[in-house]
């Protein structure tokens, strides 16, 4: 199991899921993308081909030990999920929760783009859209811009006509309240992808579903998933 987390976050959102593999006997990679869980100021100087790469190193690290790979991704780390499935075509499966799809509309991007050559270089935070009270994730209190403009432009804009291409089974969790990624970037997957999908609805949690009211719904399901499509 390659376990990945999202943009500005860190492994912890996505601990409860990678214990549960890893306690069902599962080999298990939850990779910190490089610039995160330190400082926000680390971040400043990362962008795709960082977070890839690790991504990357962490999927070789599995094959040595294992020939069935699942991917399971949070917001940005469903992002490299796909990623991962369409440079390996031999990944068994992929499981996405609130994945981020397809790159922001073009005058999102160009704000960025101003706000950056206006000499910004973060904006607020979006991490910790959580339902749940009593959890908070573990998240930069602001959002570096130009790590955000090369998600959206060397990342979401070259993979979002190519879904097509991944013929392994998806598992797709979208929350119906999310308020980081719009639930439209599910449906694009959705209406895109060329394997077998199972696409369920999410109504109790907001975006950090992992952590959120439908974690334990999630991890269950994932595990089934996982034991279903790998034979184990």
């Amino acid at each position: 199991m390659l376990v990945l987390h999202g943009f500005t976050g860190n492994p912890s959102s996505m601990r409860i899921q990678a214990n549960a593999f890893a306690e069902l006997g599962y080999h298990v990679e939850l990779p910190r993308l490089p610039g995160h869980g330190t400082s926000v100021d680390d971040m400043l100087a990362t962008d795709w081909s960082d977070w890839t790469g690790e991504v990357e190193a962490a999927h070789q690290r599995l094959a040595a030990r294992t020939n069935k790979i699942v991917v399971m991704g949070l917001s940005m780390g469903g992002s490299l999920s796909l990623w991962t499935g369409l440079q390996h075509g031999d990944v068994a499966g992929l499981i996405l929760v609130n994945p981020a799809t397809k790159a922001q509309p073009d005058d999102v991007v160009a704000m960025l783009q101003e706000m950056i050559d206006g000499g910004n270089t973060v904006m607020p935070g979006i991490g910790s859209d959580i339902a749940d009270p009593s959890v908070t994730e573990i998240a930069y209190e602001s959002t570096p811009l130009l790590a955000l403009l090369s998600l959206q432009n060397d990342g979401l804009a070259p993979m979002a006509a190519r879904y097509g291409e991944l013929k392994m089974p998806v598992l797709l969790y979208t929350s119906h309240n999310d308020h980081v990624v719009p639930p439209e970037n599910s449906e694009h997957l959705a209406a895109t992808v060329g394997g077998e999908l199972d696409h369920v609805w999410l109504d109790r949690s907001f975006h950090v579903a992992t952590q959120d009211y439908d974690r334990d719904t999630i991890t269950s399901g994932a595990a089934e998933f996982v034991a279903r499509i790998t034979g184990a």
